[in-house]
């Protein structure tokens, strides 16, 4: 049977974080699929277009990854993609203590679909798609924490 994992946020937008954990997890899983989440009650900076053609663009010569959109429940859209797993990164014991409490209301409504953590290199530890989004207001440089070919973090 073919692994197939999740790696589910909104990616608001994409960080060298994210792309980290992405990269990591790859001789894990035979397929990862990103999955942008669509809150209607959250304002994004990016539009969903943006954000999935972005990471479309940073993972182009990844073969096991694919990138979709979906709303409701996570493990909701696991079945649907016959996905086994869920993908988290942790930056933080605060991430840890929120991500653990997801995974295990996730494990309640699906014991077949497990969620697995990987840390955060530490470099990219400070890095949120919150923070990047509050740089970017403020005309700040991001270029240290997107990939380049986001072309968002030269100062307007």
């Amino acid at each position: 049977m073919k692994s197939i994992a999740i790696f589910p946020g909104s990616f608001d937008p994409i960080t060298l974080g994210h792309v980290s954990v992405v990269k990591r997890s790859l001789g894990l899983f035979d397929e990862l699929i990103i999955a942008i989440g669509i809150n209607a009650d959250k304002k994004q900076m990016f539009t969903v277009e943006q954000r999935k053609a972005w990471i479309e663009l940073v993972f182009k010569n990844e073969k096991k990854i694919k990138v979709a959109t979906y709303e409701g429940l996570t493990v909701d859209f696991c079945r649907k993609k016959n996905a086994q797993f869920i993908l988290r990164g942790l930056r933080t014991a605060a991430d840890f203590e929120f991500e653990r409490g997801i995974g295990q209301i996730n494990r309640k409504l699906d014991p077949n679909i497990e969620t697995v953590f990987l840390l955060t290199e530490a470099q990219y530890t400070p890095i949120t798609s919150s923070i990047v989004r509050d740089v970017l207001r403020n005309g700040g440089d991001v270029s240290t924490m997107v990939p380049d070919v986001l072309q968002i973090h030269k100062r307007k």
